[in-house]
């Protein structure tokens, strides 16, 4: 299986929502720092991409990579064997197969991952907003950390996201009531990695990672 190289541009929609955590929902790799934060939490159905129609769902924190700040997702969990493919070589994304199941009824939108028996739900408000967004993730791929820039927009409504998973499970840390986002008409542009270097600026990194694609590390591999 191949996947295809950066830059891919995805769209679809998106439910968002910032977490106080009691503890941290993941793992940040060797050679990130966890930064102090809410987790992000996102719920996409991708319906155009470089690899067809998906769905995903990804929790990441706050972190910095040396004197860059961004997002370290930790979680990311996906139904389309070339997004986990591509997101591990190009950006070192922990991408893992599951089962996803997205629903809608009306307004409101739900994004179930059933192996792990863990929800989303936004029920947006009605006010819409236009949004231009500069994202930047910082992961550590197989060849090491990168940082990953990306752009997003579309039209925003506030909402309110309920996130439920089991009290046994890692991501229980996040379960609960939070302010977010519903993004509809979402067009988000993800970049080649690159490599920091200095303080101020980026080298482009290879556009893969070295196969095979291990992108998550335990602490102090």
């Amino acid at each position: 299986m191949t996947a295809p190289v950066a830059p891919w541009a995805l769209t679809g929609e998106s439910i968002v929502a910032l977490a106080r955590c009691r503890s941290s929902p993941g793992v940040v790799p060797r050679g990130l720092t966890r930064a102090p934060g809410p987790a992000l939490i996102v719920a996409n159905r991708y319906t155009d991409s470089p690899v067809g129609p998906y769905l995903e769902l990804a929790v990441g924190c706050p972190a910095w990579l040396g004197v860059r700040p961004g997002w370290c997702f930790t979680t990311m969990v996906v139904d389309n064997p070339a997004a986990r493919l591509g997101g591990k070589l190009n950006w070192g994304y922990p991408k893992e197969l599951g089962r996803l199941a997205w629903t809608h009824d009306g307004d409101e939108r739900e994004l179930r991952w059933l192996d792990r028996d863990i929800c989303v739900r936004g029920v947006p408000h009605r006010f819409v907003l236009p949004m231009l967004v500069p994202m930047r993730s910082l992961q550590r791929r197989s060849d090491g950390p990168v940082v990953v820039p990306g752009r997003l927009r579309g039209r925003a409504r506030l909402a309110r996201v309920t996130v439920y998973a089991p009290r046994d499970d890692e991501l229980a840390s996040v379960a609960g009531r939070h302010h977010g986002l519903h993004i509809a008409g979402l067009k988000f542009v993800l970049r080649p990695a690159r490599r920091p270097v200095g303080l101020a600026s980026t080298l482009l990194a290879p556009l893969r990672a070295p196969e095979p694609a291990l992108s998550w590390s335990a602490p102090g591999d």
